[in-house]
């Protein structure tokens, strides 16, 4: 037949001959959505780009230590003693009780073959200098801890957010999933709590799992490290059928409410805590480690035994694949009065965990591709407070990394002649930030996640990777 003959077909005899081949389609992507097996949230993701560390350990000091007195020697600080602030001080936390210049009552030594400066506070972690990346331009928005703690954990002072580790899994996943991707280690109840590891608006598969709290003893936490990980009085069989029951009836409920996060990461905590009683126990045992090991992190002294055992869990974990792992010492760095007294104190209970848990990593083949990062919500000013303290101190302080990438026995940035502001190559929280994730193979611009109209990321609108102290 000619072309030219045919007679035209109407949208209506179109739509009519082919209704069959749309209903199938529609059909056909119901029945996807029906028969959809779950996506694991915790499945292994490929980084953005090529990562320099796969997991980070964060050795968090609640309280704010003081840089001018461990890792920031300020020979005019030590000049000028006892004389006014000679320029205009900021914003502090006791404004009342503010007093002249003081000097670090601590000597500074130039250690190991780069000869980075550490105080006497810290000679153990002195002997490791070559390995420090020392960041002593640190810049936050909060000069009071509740705030400070949140921007440090979460990128926000004043809102609820996802925490760093929380992205960081969100972003990568585990490499082990008879494990969480984030635990945090005795952390800290008081300044925020729960929010600083907290997933937020995340899925609650990417919240860190908490280890006992700041207030426990080792011996409370020992006997269930993770609270209700079993039930008691019921065998591993009649745990796994009660559990098949339960879950069989929520993935019915997810299908019906269209893949709810909220469900769908309930079931995936389910499941994971079934798995974790297979490892988790093993992964805790650190008492069957060698003497020479407990030694090495202070496992055998009264003062050092705490946060030892909290830096040699850590390395446990880090070996089994654990993401983000977080050791807290909580609350004791805030030294309003009794600097020396207490700093002397705080720095004796953990300067020889860290040491031992460097030298550990570095030994094992570990340090190369484990990120540890040192620090605090702020530092202290260079100004006394009473006879014998030093105030909050936001403006300039310092953080050290080590391993995972980055220089060793290096200073990065600088504060003033008296360490009060950060005035080379500062580094504000969201810098630090954008720093860790870039290390671990993330792009913080793309690492986002889309709630309540938009799309959040760690490091807001902010943040830059600060490429020199990368190795």
């Amino acid at each position: 037949m000619d072309p030219a003959e045919t007679p035209p077909i109407s949208r209506r005899t179109v739509l009519q001959r082919s209704a069959c081949g749309f209903g199938l389609l529609g059909l056909a992507g119901l029945m996807a959505e029906e028969t959809r097996a779950p996506v694991d949230p915790l499945a292994p993701r490929r980084p953005h780009n090529a990562p320099r560390a796969r997991r980070m350990i964060f050795l968090f000091m609640h309280g704010g230590p003081s840089s001018i007195d461990t890792f920031d020697p300020k020979p005019r600080l030590a000049r000028d003693h006892g004389k006014p602030l000679p320029f205009q001080r900021p914003l502090t936390f006791a404004e009342g009780q503010v007093g002249n210049l003081m000097k670090s009552p601590w000597e500074f030594r130039r250690c190991g073959a780069s000869g980075l400066p550490v105080s006497d506070l810290f000679p153990h972690v002195g002997a490791c200098a070559d390995d420090l990346c020392v960041i002593r331009s640190m810049v936050g928005d909060s000069v009071d801890h509740g705030g400070a703690l949140l921007q440090l954990h979460t990128g926000s002072n004043a809102f609820t957010r996802p925490s760093m580790g929380s992205w960081v899994v969100h972003g990568l996943g585990t490499d082990n999933r008879n494990l969480p991707g984030f635990i945090t280690i005795k952390p800290t109840l008081a300044h925020g709590g729960a929010k600083n590891f907290s997933s937020a608006f995340l899925p609650g598969v990417f919240q860190g799992t908490a280890i006992g709290n700041a207030g426990m003893k080792i011996e409370e936490i020992q006997g269930e490290p993770i609270e209700f990980l079993r039930r008691k009085g019921f065998t591993s069989e009649q745990q796994r059928f009660e559990l098949d029951m339960l879950q069989k009836l929520n993935r019915r409920h997810a299908m019906q409410r269209r893949h709810d996060p909220e469900l769908e990461a309930r079931i995936q905590a389910f499941e994971l805590a079934f798995r974790m009683q297979t490892e988790a126990p093993e992964a805790f045992e650190v008492e069957k480690e060698s003497d020479t090991t407990h030694k090495l992190y202070g496992l055998d002294r009264e003062e050092t035994r705490d946060f030892g055992w909290q830096c040699l869990l850590a390395r446990r974990l880090a070996e089994r694949g654990v993401r983000f792992i977080q050791c807290t010492h909580s609350y004791k760095w805030d030294q309003h009065s009794n600097l020396v007294r207490l700093h002397t104190r705080n720095a004796r209970e953990v300067d020889q965990p860290i040491a031992g848990l460097l030298k550990d990593l570095k030994a094992r083949g570990m340090l190369d591709d484990t990120l540890v990062l040192w620090g605090a919500e702020f530092g202290r000013t260079p100004v006394m407070q009473g006879s014998d303290g030093r105030d909050h101190n936001p403006y300039g302080y310092s953080v050290w990394m080590a391993g995972g990438g980055v220089k060793g026995g290096f200073p990065y940035g600088s504060t003033d002649e008296f360490g009060y502001y950060a005035v080379d190559k500062r580094m504000h929280i969201h810098d630090l930030h954008a720093t860790i994730l870039h290390l671990m193979g993330l792009d913080h611009t793309k690492l986002t996640y889309f709630y309540g109209g938009r799309s959040f990321r760690l490091t807001d609108v902010h943040g830059q990777v600060a490429r020199e102290i990368i190795a």
